[in-house]
């Protein structure tokens, strides 16, 4: 089973070297992705035309919904929290994260999804920061504490072309929410180099419907966290979000619409969205009211990742009965509860 977003970081995602260039300086994959010497054929299904977002940057859109997101940039109202802060001017949102563009890291994930990792890995990158910080966060360095590096548009468009000259059959931008108009202005800067593979979206579902919708042709395929059925858990555990099954739903609702079920090529996922949810002590997730959310909602042959690796991380200590790991019987009961609703593509 696939591990979560956050916690493959600890388990090992990053290639020695490839953590090494992210936290020494990103100077070495700019040089590289310039260099003609260092240019590898990518494989031959890699050439398949499937992204939007180059017909939408030939066309002026992908221009104008840049535009569109840095408007919501300064004062922010990029995520539900509407925090209004001034980013542009230095001042950090109620994400931590100011004006800079900040990641943590980056290269190919093999320990996810089987669809988006498939042979040659998917190619993550890591942005500091997050709008939910969760308490029982598993890499809150990252998230809490926005450990990470600032880079430049430039560079971090060379990294998307690194990993495609790698081979990686996508992008995967981990917990982008904050940094969506960087992610944007990078992206175009890319396309005019030949970026040309599936963008993905993976996201903890704490959503702008407003943004989400800006971003309908522009990412191929989502991964959506819809962790809390219940407002009243969400504020507990999210700092403050008492509106998260509001947002994530609609949000992910709107995915759904704009790419439909997954779509794959060779058993690699080309468009479409999976679904992620982590099964929490004494069923504080909902796990029983998501699984039956998703088949009213979107149908029962979505994609669905049920998740079996909760570990009490960060303050989780603070928050019983999030001190301690699932038992297998709450896992095994999260499972019947999904075929029970007549899901048929959970794993």
């Amino acid at each position: 089973m696939a591990l979560s977003r956050r916690e493959f970081f600890k388990k090992g995602l990053i290639a020695a070297g490839t953590a090494a260039a992210a936290l020494g300086g990103f100077s070495f994959v700019r040089n590289r992705a310039h260099a003609s010497d260092n240019r590898v054929s990518p494989p031959a299904d890699t050439r398949r035309k499937v992204t939007r977002y180059v017909d939408l940057e030939r066309s002026g859109e992908l221009g104008q919904r840049e535009q569109a997101l840095w408007d919501l940039y300064s004062p922010c109202r990029l995520c539900p929290r509407l925090c209004r802060t001034n980013r542009a001017a230095g001042m950090a949102g109620a994400c931590s994260a100011a004006g800079e563009l900040r990641i943590a890291s980056f290269g190919p994930a093999f320990n996810i999804d089987q669809p988006i990792a498939g042979t040659r890995g998917s190619g993550s990158i890591f942005l500091s920061n997050c709008n939910l910080l969760c308490v029982f966060c598993q890499n809150w360095q990252i998230a809490h504490r926005g450990d990470g590096r600032v880079t430049t548009h430039d560079n971090l468009a060379s990294i998307m072309l690194d990993l495609q000259r790698r081979g990686c059959h996508n992008i995967n931008y981990v917990t982008p929410t904050h940094m969506v108009p960087h992610i944007v202005k990078a992206l175009r800067i890319a396309i005019k180099q030949g970026l040309h593979i599936p963008l993905v979206f993976n996201t903890g579902g704490y959503e702008s419907l407003e943004v989400i919708q800006l971003l309908d042709g522009v990412v191929d395929i989502y991964l959506p966290d819809f962790k809390f059925q219940d407002s009243n858990i969400a504020a507990r555990f999210t700092h403050g979000a008492p509106d998260y099954f509001l947002h994530a739903a609609a949000a992910i609702k709107e995915m759904h619409r704009q790419t439909g079920t997954l779509h794959t090529i060779d058993g690699i996922g080309q468009r479409g969205i999976i679904v992620i949810h982590l099964v929490m002590p004494e069923n504080l997730a909902g796990t029983d009211s998501f699984v039956r959310w998703v088949v009213s909602e979107l149908g029962p042959d979505t994609h669905v990742n049920i998740m079996a690796q909760y570990r009490p991380m960060f303050r989780a200590h603070e928050h019983p009965p999030l001190d301690r790991r699932i038992t297998p019987e709450e896992f095994a009961q999260a499972i019947r509860w999904a075929r029970e609703a007549g899901l048929y593509n959970f794993h």
